[in-house]
């Protein structure tokens, strides 16, 4: 008997229904084909024992199973209970009228039971594309899937459940998530806030412009200045995730296991990789493409600290995706897109021993160690950071001293101004969103100068000796510092402010 049961393949951050077709007929053997992976392969144990565990059996018969496309390779284990259903209903074990109607995907336990999956949301997104009725698959990742209205998701623990459903007409109870009520409850204020951060009044203001005009920022001083704890509490200030970001991110962590009964991610994420990191786990990559850390950072917060320690390779790889917020990993057969709009915070020491230039420093470097350690850093890579700036540590009355700084929230709310200012203006443009999206064109239009302001930056080029690329930079600044005082015209005053946040363009550090 022939039957066809619906699973999913997940590539990128969407997904592609598979067919599994179930043939069983006169002989002996067990044969799956369609390009699967060693998982798919080793399911007939899983499925055998958790089968002989709740009562059923493979049959002694000749079971020929087609994933198809079979071109499209298939990975995972997902697909046991796929196969398992498959296998009972082409043996006329359960009923099998209505098992066309639904994607079943589910790791199998020996004894039954099952365990989560990943990918479950752009799953569920296609199968209701797709016409289906509903979506069976793990407990766990049911309130996941679940966000997509217009599809009966069911999560269950066990196989028995399931073959209860299909054969015995057993009712299983739909999870159902109320989406922007789930956004909304859960879209509480960051843990980390500003008024923690003693002193450094300077860098918290560095700190409000990077995130009202979406900036990439270079903190720059010695161990025990604040750099990383001023980098934690920067999604504090950055406006809240839309409904739409939400979707987006949380497509993104569920294709990598990392929701576990969560229904939308309503914090702005946060990643801060080790500097072992390599290539492929940062921008993603592998036999099987999975997102990297830049990716797990759209909409959010990328911090590299200690920017010289991460091998310059891996670095490099970095400049194509955050210029087109997209990273794209081809294969020879196929290649997949993931999204990559983050906002990157840096951090390094401004020489080896991470005193340079202070005169109580216990270690000095000298000046070939100096220039080895900056040059770990190319220019093109620091050509995409906005702002570098120069942290120095607090002073022992500040530290000690008990006055709060400024709450997270008050900043937020001028941060969030600004960028309804941005959102405004860039609303004719299709992939412009803030003031750190602008090109050449735009900077142009939108960043106009008036006689004294020009005549400032053009003395400010020739006497800090800036490179080229700085110009646009300085720009850009400014028009994000005139909408945080919500003016339409760049005055010398905002002109002379964002010089100051490109330290790293001065003749004397890195040429």
């Amino acid at each position: 008997m022939l039957v066809k049961i619906y699973g999913s393949a997940v590539f990128g951050v969407e997904a592609q229904t598979i067919v599994v077709e179930v043939n069983i007929d006169k002989g002996i053997g067990y044969y799956l084909v369609g390009l699967p992976d060693n998982a798919i392969k080793e399911s007939n144990y899983r499925i055998a024992a958790a089968l002989q565990n709740n009562g059923y059996r493979i049959p002694g018969k000749r079971i020929t199973i087609n994933m198809a496309p079979a071109d499209l390779r298939k990975e995972g284990s997902a697909y046991d209970l796929t196969l398992a259903l498959g296998i009972l209903a082409a043996s006329n074990q359960i009923k099998s009228e209505s098992i066309e109607s639904y994607i079943i995907m589910g790791e199998l336990s020996l004894d039954g039971s099952l365990q989560p999956i990943k990918g479950a949301l752009p799953i569920a997104i296609k199968a209701r594309q797709e016409g289906f009725k509903g979506f069976i698959l793990p407990k766990e990742n049911a309130k996941e899937a679940a966000v997509v209205d217009g599809l009966d998701v069911y999560g269950v623990e066990n196989i028995s459940e399931v073959i209860d459903y299909f054969d015995k007409g057993k009712l299983l109870s739909p999870t159902k998530v109320d989406t922007r009520t789930e956004f909304y409850k859960h879209l509480n204020f960051p843990e980390f806030d500003f008024s923690d951060v003693k002193g450094q009044e300077s860098i918290k203001r560095c700190m409000e412009i990077a995130a009202a005009g979406g900036h990439n920022v270079i903190l720059i001083g010695p161990p025990g200045a604040g750099k990383t704890m001023l980098a934690k509490r920067l999604p504090s200030i950055l406006p809240p995730m839309t409904l739409h970001e939400a979707l987006e991110t949380t497509k993104i962590h569920s294709v990598v296991g990392k929701l576990k009964n969560v229904g939308l991610m309503s914090q702005r994420p946060f990643r801060s990789p080790h500097h072992t990191i390599s290539s492929a786990a940062l921008v993603g990559g592998g036999s099987y493409p999975q997102p990297g850390e830049i990716s797990l950072s759209h909409n959010g917060v990328l911090f590299l600290d200690e920017l010289p320690e991460f091998e310059r390779r891996v670095l490099e790889v970095m400049r194509q995706p955050m210029e087109d917020r997209e990273v794209t990993i081809a294969r020879a057969k196929f290649s997949v897109t993931y999204p990559s709009s983050f906002m990157l915070v840096a951090s390094m020491n401004p020489s080896p021993s991470g005193y340079f230039n202070d005169p109580d420093a216990p270690l000095t470097s000298s000046p070939s160690e100096m220039k080895r350690y900056l040059d770990k850093i190319s220019g093109p890579l620091l050509d995409r950071i906005d702002i570098h700036v120069e942290v120095a540590p607090v002073p022992f009355e500040k530290l000690s001293g008990n006055s709060k700084g400024e709450t997270s929230g008050d900043i937020r709310k001028r941060v969030i101004t600004a960028r309804e200012i941005q959102t405004l203006r860039f609303s004719s443009f299709k992939n412009v969103h803030y003031n750190a999206q602008m090109n050449t064109k735009q900077i142009r239009k939108f960043c106009v100068l008036g006689n004294s302001s020009n005549d400032l930056l053009k003395k400010a080029m020739v006497r800090l000796n800036l490179s080229a690329r700085a110009y646009d930079r300085i720009l850009k600044l400014a028009r994000t510092i005139a909408d945080l005082e919500n003016v339409e015209d760049i005055s010398s005053n905002h002109i002379s402010e964002a010089i100051q946040y490109r330290s790293l363009d001065r003749d004397g550090w890195l040429g």
